[in-house]
């Protein structure tokens, strides 16, 4: 799968067949979207494209109306969506920096300018809910109008339900909020996770007893934070069980910078830590929110009963 970050690169396929949207989490309803783009496009001889925004628009809208609170939670890193992407079988991804200029295009100018000139789209695919262009004046109706004129087809996928329940990065987010993983696995077709390359801490893990794998969630807002029962990927031929924090750390700094970290239940690493290797977190099972505990000592202790807990939760999901 080859990215781009925009569309004025010598690479980017002169025509495609085109879906757009943010993809936060590439979900099941996601999924199935881009199974019809990917048919469409080998019917067609064509290449599949995603085009996808970074930020999201809202985090845009809400940084101008100085409101941090109306920006969405942020389900995947960029990372872990376009390896999601890739893994489902997309051939090209376009990355749009959201901002104030792409924000101002009139619909139709979006038209022109993004998907017939920088994409050369042939043919769209959109969700029953796309809308586009400034103040999102663009719809579906629009876009269908414009397309014989524009040289491309559109076409429309309606929403995607499982068990009665509409599938959406809406409720994956609000099933992470309320640490119910087996439900948000239900919504994304596999188990939640968070990848990254291991990063240098604090060190205080080693002080504490309990030396940690430390990943940066690259966005300030994540969709699940707490404490975890997990599985890691990417240190042994086998996923190795373990606890980890997603969060700020509020007992040791608290300084709003999101992290993982992850002790392995059977340390399997030298003192290394196996700083720069890229791993896979699958989040199984949510024991409780962060706590600021009184002091270190008492820190130790709940991640003495944080790391019990997940030995118990291990032993009785073999």
């Amino acid at each position: 799968m080859q990215v781009f970050r925009g569309f004025h690169h010598p690479g980017i396929a002169p025509a495609c067949a085109l879906t757009i949207g943010n993809f936060d989490g590439v979900h099941r309803g996601h999924q199935a979207m881009l199974a019809l783009l990917h048919n469409e496009a080998r019917h067609r001889g064509l290449p599949s494209c995603v085009m996808t925004f970074e930020p999201h628009p809202r985090d845009h809208f809400a940084r101008l109306a100085g409101k941090p609170e109306l920006a969405p939670a942020r389900i995947a890193t960029l990372r872990d969506k376009l390896s999601e992407l890739e893994r489902v079988g997309v051939d090209q991804v376009v990355v749009l920096r959201f901002d104030t200029r792409l924000a101002s295009l009139p619909p139709q100018a979006f038209i022109d300018q993004v998907l017939v000139q920088g994409l050369g789209a042939r043919y769209v695919l959109v969700g029953d809910d796309f809308r586009f262009g400034a103040k999102r004046a663009g719809d579906y109706a629009m876009l269908d109008a414009a397309g014989p004129t524009a040289g491309f087809d559109v076409a429309r996928m309606m929403s995607y339900e499982v068990h009665g329940l509409r599938v959406s990065s809406s409720a994956v987010r609000e099933a992470l909020a309320a640490g119910d993983m087996a439900g948000v696995a239900t919504l994304l077709g596999r188990p939640y996770s968070v990848s990254g390359h291991v990063a240098h801490g604090r060190k205080l893990g080693r002080e504490l007893g309990y030396r940690t794998l430390n990943l940066r969630f690259g966005h300030p807002k994540p969709a699940a934070m707490g404490i975890f029962v997990v599985r890691v990927f990417g240190l042994a031929d086998q996923p190795l069980p373990g606890v980890a924090s997603l969060g700020v750390r509020p007992t040791v700094e608290d300084a709003g910078r999101v992290l993982l970290e992850v002790h392995c239940l059977d340390w399997p690493l030298g003192p290394e830590a196996g700083y720069g290797r890229c791993v896979r977190v699958e989040l199984m099972h949510k024991l409780h929110d962060e706590r600021r505990y009184e002091s270190i000592d008492a820190l130790r202790a709940g991640i003495s009963r944080d790391e019990a807990n997940a030995r118990a939760w291990f032993a009785s999901h073999r």
